[in-house]
């Protein structure tokens, strides 16, 4: 079944309406004033309702046309947008950038950087990636990536760019009782309990086996829920438990050495990208910032930086 009426029709009522006349829409759409009343005297014609009436020498919508309307613009936006994103596409904008990202990589601080390439290059989609630390070099081979962000192991031989140092912090939750342990705690006294760990799948199927009341879970969310629960303690990213730890709800074990672990980002591109594509340039400035921004705040530890 064919439209009443046309996008174009419910583009001029929206102009008529922003211009106050039948008059000012015409000089501003470069179309004659009769077309234009033509056009929208057949989408009222064509409705069956009455979309227009004149308020002295103003053309306003009636109460059905403000209906109406309202529910019409998100459409012409988004035809707006689709005209915008073809003739970015049409000039030479990327279309998609796929980016992989180590899981411990603090979220806040990834979506602050994709939005703000967003509103740069907000025709081109970045396809987003999350990995586990820990996955073997076959497994990231086989990942289609214009940009990996990945752990310095991952990394292997690989020629990468120091990107982030993020802490990892052995915790507990605050009834735990390792907690009402005399301190320091030796990593024998630890070997007590369990521990919960973060793999994927592969290294919890064929992964040594070397303490048998190890928790292994496959995500940082699943991992953080278990320490919170009490079945076990464990070495959590700073940046991703600082709600608990301010709470109290989580607290920091009082170990003989080791209660933190820095573990490192580095960033990859993959050779085949031709690394001078301006979306591509965009988001490789706004991740190698973050570097600077880390430096300036004293390192891992530096205030609010990841929070």
């Amino acid at each position: 079944m064919l439209s009443k009426t046309s996008l174009e029709q419910w583009q001029l009522l929206q102009e008529v309406i922003a211009c106050g006349s039948f008059a000012r829409a015409a000089e501003r759409v470069n179309r004659s004033q009769s077309a234009i009343s033509y056009q929208l005297g057949l989408m009222q014609e064509r409705l069956g309702i009455a979309l227009l009436m004149p308020q002295g020498r103003r053309a306003v919508l009636t109460p059905e046309g403000q209906i109406l309307l309202a529910q019409a613009r998100p459409l012409l936006d988004g035809f707006a947008q689709l005209e915008n994103r073809a003739a970015s596409l049409k000039a030479g904008s990327r279309a998609r950038i796929d980016l992989v990202v180590d899981s411990i990589f603090p979220r806040g601080v990834l979506f602050g950087v994709l939005r703000q390439f967003q509103q740069r290059h907000p025709a081109t989609q970045v396809h987003l990636t999350e990995v586990l630390r820990g996955e073997s070099a076959q497994q990231l081979q086989q990942r289609q990536a214009d940009i990996l962000i990945l752990t310095r192991e991952s990394c292997g031989q690989r020629p990468a760019e120091n990107l982030l140092d993020i802490d990892f912090v052995a915790v507990a939750q605050r009834e735990h009782p390792l907690l009402a342990l005399a301190a320091p705690l030796a990593h024998s006294t630890l070997a007590r309990f369990p521990l919960v760990e973060i793999l994927d799948r592969h290294q919890q199927q064929d992964g040594p086996q070397a303490v048998a009341e190890n928790w292994t879970f496959t995500s940082i969310e699943a991992a953080v829920e278990a320490v919170l629960h009490q079945v076990g303690y464990g070495w959590l990213p700073a940046s991703q438990i600082a709600p608990w730890l301010e709470s109290g709800e989580l607290q920091p074990l009082p170990l003989s050495s080791g209660q933190r672990r820095t573990s490192s980002l580095c960033l990859l591109v993959d050779p085949r990208v031709q690394a001078e594509e301006g979306e591509i340039v965009t988001l490789l400035t706004l991740f190698r910032a973050l570097n600077a921004a880390q430096s300036a705040a004293g390192g891992p530890d530096g205030g609010d930086f990841l929070s």
